[in-house]
């Protein structure tokens, strides 16, 4: 109960799905959680659950796509909360699945403005609140398909792979500052954007079991399953670990 004791995170997407399991861990783990999101009712419902375990939270809209709203965001945490430790770069969109041919420039960027720049924009911002902590954590959500290939939403895999070098980078330029970067990157997981997903593909029990067994461990994993790993590069325990990819995703990478 004490793995994140005096540290405030900032969870990007925190509203539904893995932010909302990672805010949720990160909260009975003793941090004080900054939710961060568009989905403003999903948002305060959680922030309202929370509070209600009396656990310090506190939720602010915010569009990562925005520069401006991402720094904006970022000083009014350390102004409430006093500092930032912990910083989890979640937030993301699938965006279109059409082969690469068929994209159009505007379908492209929204993703990448989403899923890479949002990830920079939130990195850039919250350095110097980190740097002033003293050091901390930034954990930045990849995917399977930041690692291995598919033959399906172009945009999205390339984002993250760009979020998996990005992490790579960063955890060797802010070390000398006590700051490390890693990325999770998660197998299939029953959330909204998995959900989505498979329902745009046909029949969604079908699918689902079908996703499941591209699995070794035979199932589709759940936000806990990915909420814990951040808690861990979070803690003290990951002291030593920073520029790694931590894989969550039942086996798939290891066919």
């Amino acid at each position: 109960m004490n793995r994140l004791s005096d540290k405030v995170a900032v969870i990007t997407g925190g509203a539904v799905g893995l932010g909302r399991a990672t805010a949720l861990r990160m909260a009975e783990e003793g941090a004080a959680v900054a939710v961060l999101d568009v989905l403003d009712a999903e948002g305060l419902e959680l922030i309202e659950m929370l509070r209600e375990r009396s656990l310090p939270v506190a939720y602010w809209h915010c569009d990562v796509s925005s520069e401006r709203e991402v720094q904006s965001v970022m000083r009014e945490v350390v102004e409430h909360f006093g500092r930032i430790d912990i910083l989890v770069n979640n937030a993301g969109i699938a965006g279109v699945n059409k082969p690469t041919h068929e994209i159009t420039e505007a379908e492209w960027d929204r993703v990448q403005a989403v899923n890479v720049k949002g990830v920079f924009f939130c990195t850039k911002h919250a350095i110097p609140h980190l740097k002033q902590a003293g050091g901390g954590s930034i954990i930045n959500l990849s995917s399977i398909y930041g690692l291995v290939g598919a033959p399906d939403v172009p945009p999205y895999h390339a984002s993250k792979g760009a979020v998996r070098l990005m992490s790579k980078t960063d955890a060797m330029i802010y070390a000398p500052d006590r700051i490390r970067v890693n990325s999770i990157h998660p197998g299939f997981i029953w959330t909204p954007m998995v959900e989505a997903h498979l329902s745009s593909q046909g029949d969604l029990e079908e699918g689902r079991k079908a996703t499941a067994a591209l699995h070794p461990l035979g199932r589709i994993g759940e936000p806990d399953d990915i909420a814990w790993g951040a808690v861990y590069l979070a803690s003290d325990e990951a002291a030593f670990v920073t520029g790694s990819e931590l894989i969550i995703d039942g086996g798939y990478t290891a066919h």
